[in-house]
């Protein structure tokens, strides 16, 4: 058995282009094995984003197949932070509603050994009507979770 599938099936990181996203692929790539291997997902939908596309390029939420490219674009710069951390990673954009709903059936089907992401720290009414992509895939997912947190380590 290779290192890099020593420690059971890839890691899974939700990765959405926010700075807490890139905090958790550093955390990530501390705690864990060297050389694993990673898929890097970016979430996305028509309408409503749910991600920081990785460039400044003017994009229309109502055109799927601009936002769909745009995912991608962000998956592949998740990919290089996971490569630069340590992973050998490959980027994936999903369209999935919920988001966590996404994260949890792609960590399913690759059979993941751990799900990485970040928490945005919502809390409160904000938490109730937003809701927590963290907190919904820990709740659902059968994987390990590793949830980074803003000033965590």
């Amino acid at each position: 058995m290779s290192a890099a599938r020593a420690d059971g099936g890839p890691v899974v990181i939700a990765y959405d282009g926010s700075d807490l996203a890139k905090l958790a692929i550093d955390q990530a790539g501390g705690l864990l094995t060297p050389g694993r291997d990673a898929l890097v997902v970016c979430v996305w939908q028509p309408f409503d984003l749910g991600f920081v596309a990785a460039d400044d390029a003017p994009l229309d939420a109502k055109n799927a197949a601009e936002v769909r490219a745009a995912a991608a674009r962000t998956a592949a710069v998740g990919a290089g932070l996971a490569e630069a951390a340590g992973f050998r990673a490959r980027p994936l954009e999903i369209e999935a509603s919920p988001t966590w709903k996404g994260i949890v059936e792609v960590a399913e089907q690759r059979e993941a050994s751990v799900i990485v992401l970040g928490s945005h720290g919502r809390s409160g009414l904000t938490s109730v009507i937003v809701g927590s992509v963290a907190a919904a895939v820990a709740d659902h997912s059968r994987r390990t979770v590793l949830i980074a947190h803003r000033g965590g380590t």
